[in-house]
């Protein structure tokens, strides 16, 4: 068992040090056999979502409903230690069943139930990093590189920090407000995306209309339309690589890359006639740099950069899938389909509202990780 310590960060009026108790104190394993039946909804242990329906995580059931009857039972605030590990739970994540209801479990997940602890305060513990050097000292990946293995009589010996009680209600009450605070922030980033694109839909033409449902005033006249290889150029990256400011033949200063998570790189790209993911492009402004196998497009006449960077990103690319299996397109289809331009006056109105609207999302966006690295380094210093 650890001596007594303090962690690096204490409330003002708690300075006394922590003691020490085995996971096996304060806790029993939970080994209650689902014996007829009784229950038939399946949970699963996600590292990132916690403890949810197995359904809702997989998009189907993987195990047999009709024969649950070896599973164990896990009751609300029942805690569960998934093996399986991953880049976000690199010994396997442990979380508490936070549901308000009564489910079953693979006996491959290690259950249990707690008592005279805080249960907030042990799960926020576990969210930490700080057991993990136990588990790494006492089990290895077995023979499954994706499993984590330790034996049951090893993890109960675990030690675990125990301050007073109430210490243990101030730190779970702090990161439980801290949680909601992130819960909020990822409320309004989602409000703040999804207003964009009915702003998208609203203030662009319908499929075979002139005009869109949304427009500033001053503009009555109907939108042309056009073909995107009228108004794109649309190469592989190896055509344009390494161009510098100053060098770039379109009129303005940007381009668009079309690939899959916002990031320049050759395995989340598709190239033109290559198979890959079709999503969301990226905008470019110079100096800039390209990657051989996306799709770079710069703009062949003089448009707004922002309101055509607003206009492909509400092209509903997966459309124009051309392959059986792992999506593909070809710069011939992607020259082909049809959009709508109004006058370049009204593209740039457009085109601001949008730059101010990403702006905005994009703040939020860096407030929420700000908020999250903040979490990750309270984790660190508030428990031993």
């Amino acid at each position: 068992m650890k001596t007594k310590k303090i962690p690096t960060l204490q409330f003002k009026s708690e300075k006394s040090e922590w003691s020490w108790k085995y996971l096996k104190d304060i806790s029993e394993k939970v080994t209650e056999k689902n014996k007829d039946n009784q229950y038939t909804e399946t949970l699963t242990n996600s590292a990132e979502l916690g403890i949810i329906n197995q359904r809702d995580y997989f998009d189907k059931d993987i195990s047999n409903q009709k024969n649950l009857n070896g599973y164990y039972i896990v009751r609300p605030d029942d805690f569960v230690y998934n093996p399986r590990i991953s880049s976000f739970a690199p010994v396997g994540p442990i979380k508490r069943n936070k549901l308000g209801r009564t489910g079953v479990m693979s006996p491959l997940y290690y259950v249990f139930r707690t008592q005279n602890i805080d249960l907030q305060y042990l799960e926020f513990y576990f969210s930490s990093v700080k057991w993990h050097l136990y588990m790494k000292q006492n089990g290895d990946s077995g023979a499954r590189s994706d499993r984590f293995a330790i034996k049951d009589i090893v993890f109960g010996e675990m030690p675990i920090p125990y301050p007073s009680k109430d210490i243990q209600r101030k730190i779970g009450s702090f990161f439980k407000d801290l949680d909601d605070l992130i819960s909020l922030y990822h409320e309004e980033l989602d409000a703040l995306k999804k207003a964009k694109q009915g702003f998208l839909q609203k203030m662009f033409p319908r499929d075979g209309e002139t005009k869109p449902v949304v427009r500033f005033k001053a503009y009555k006249e109907n939108w042309k339309r056009k073909k995107l290889g009228d108004i794109l150029n649309v190469n592989s990256g190896r055509d344009y690589k390494h161009l510098k400011e100053g060098n770039i033949p379109v009129y303005g200063t940007g381009g668009f890359m079309l690939n899959v998570n916002e990031s320049l790189s050759n395995e989340d790209a598709i190239g033109i006639g290559r198979k890959g993911t079709i999503d969301k492009p990226q905008l470019l402004k110079a100096p800039f740099w390209t990657v051989d196998t996306l799709f770079f497009m710069t703009m062949k006449i003089d448009i707004d950069l922002y309101f055509c960077f607003s206009l492909i990103s509400r092209i509903p690319w997966k459309k124009y899938d051309e392959s059986t299996g792992v999506p593909s397109l070809s710069k011939t289809n992607i020259d082909k389909i049809a959009v709508e331009i109004p006058s370049y006056d009204e593209q740039v109105k457009i085109g601001e509202f949008f730059r101010q609207l990403d702006e905005v999302i994009e703040l939020k966006e860096q407030e929420l990780e700000t908020l999250k690295q903040t979490r990750q380094g309270f984790l660190q210093k508030m428990f031993v």
